[in-house]
């Protein structure tokens, strides 16, 4: 099944956190924190003005983001969990 968010929504892919510590204890699934970074899979076209201009994102495909806690609508497609947010609740993109 193929996705296309709408307007200035993109869909997220959470990146696994580390396993370790920098002091190298290692942290058991149950108490990891959800990672607050993703790659963009897919992006919308952009959000619309009030005269009705699209604005295009700054985000695109690819692109690895930082982004809230809180953040965007978890969601699973194809056995896949995914996150569906504003490109307005993502922090920055790293290089």
């Amino acid at each position: 099944m193929n996705f296309r968010p709408l307007h200035d929504r993109v869909l997220v892919e959470r990146l696994e956190s580390e396993e370790k510590t920098a002091g190298g204890i290692i942290i058991p699934d149950t108490a990891k924190e959800k990672p607050m970074q993703g790659k963009i899979v897919s992006a919308g076209a952009g959000a619309c003005d009030e005269q009705g201009k699209v604005h295009p994102l700054d985000v695109k495909a690819g692109d690895t983001v930082l982004f809230g806690k809180s953040s965007g609508t978890e969601v699973k497609i194809d056995g896949t969990d995914y996150l569906i947010m504003k490109e307005s609740d993502i922090m920055g993109i790293l290089d």
